[in-house]
């Protein structure tokens, strides 16, 4: 096992591991259940205790098979935590999808429950912002969810920091749960957000992170440093953004540099740049995401490299020096 450490949840009193496991793209869509019940129970090795999930992931499938894997692990529900998300649905009816009405959100958590097989989820994010529906509505809706035992916890994805704190006022004048978390992208190639943006609502509500893409969807494993192999993510059509960053000096020095420090700290490159998201303070979580055991083992046995990640290490990979 290795030497996970639990940061909390922002201000709140949970404590999630410093690295997740996470279930966008691969579950359901590169791995069946055989293979997730072997990831999960990897991750669970390696000190693993927050497992994220949504609704929209592969069609809801993302969530069934994460609770069958659940049924054949013994593990005690108060030693680990679901997350789930909606927003976009996974239905065409009018009312459940693309929002977050009082009526989807209502009706969505407890599909997911069926699908995941529990009683409730530790943690319930609003995937994205819905200029649609009234905040307010939303607040409430979401605070009901916990009220009645749904869910423990709820947070944003991919919010503006305005609307974070609008959501969070809305709660505070009302007495009702307010947002814990937010969801956002962060990496190395992709910090404003996150260093930036919710730079005051750290400290003001207590805001706490759990962070996706943290290898900026393969850029930053190295694999890409001498070109796009055939075959490999970035090669395929739907994927041109990553061509399009490769084509930013900016990006391919920041990518070297994770070459480079990984080369002196005689690890992947994957590593450096999961270890230098958890460096940030503000993160509670950084989500991991593998497609098959072995790899999420290599992406855990990151907890040895974030104690050698120095602050000048750091610095250098932000092209400070």
């Amino acid at each position: 096992m290795t030497n996970m450490t639990y940061r909390r949840l922002g201000r709140s009193g949970l404590k999630v591991s410093t690295l997740s496991y996470g279930s966008w793209v691969t579950f359901g869509g590169q791995q069946g259940l055989d293979a997730v019940t072997e990831s999960m129970a990897a991750a669970h090795d390696a000190g693993c205790n927050f497992y994220d999930n949504a609704e929209v992931y592969a069609g809801g499938e993302s969530e069934t098979l994460m609770g069958q894997a659940l049924q054949q692990f013994d593990w005690p529900r108060q030693n680990y935590i679901i997350s789930t998300k909606f927003f976009w649905g996974i239905s065409d009816d009018v009312n459940n999808n693309w929002t977050l009405n009082r009526k989807y959100l209502m009706n969505g958590i407890d599909r997911s429950l069926e699908r995941l097989q529990l009683d409730f989820v530790d943690l319930v994010y609003c995937h994205r912002p819905d200029p649609d529906t009234p905040l307010e509505e939303t607040v409430w809706a979401m605070h009901d969810m916990i009220a009645a035992g749904k869910a423990l916890y709820w947070g944003t994805s991919e919010w503006s920091a305005e609307e974070i704190r609008g959501a969070f006022e809305i709660a505070e004048r009302h007495h009702l749960h307010k947002p814990v978390m937010e969801q956002p992208e962060y990496n190395m190639l992709n910090r404003t957000k996150v260093e930036n943006d919710y730079k005051r609502l750290y400290g003001d509500i207590g805001l706490g992170l759990t962070t996706w893409s943290p290898l900026a969807g393969g850029l930053l494993t190295g694999k890409y440093a001498d070109g796009i192999p055939d075959g490999s993510r970035a090669s395929l059509e739907r994927h041109g953004y990553l061509q399009d960053k490769l084509q930013e000096a900016e990006a391919v020095a920041t990518i070297n540099r994770v070459v480079d420090v990984a080369s002196e700290l005689d690890c992947k490159p994957a590593q450096v740049a999961l270890a230098w998201c958890a460096s940030n303070p503000n993160v509670s979580s950084v989500i991991t995401g593998a497609s098959r055991a072995s790899q999420v083992v290599e992406n855990f046995e990151t907890m040895d490299v974030i104690d050698a990640l120095t602050p000048e290490l750091v610095a250098r990979l932000n092209g400070e020096d």
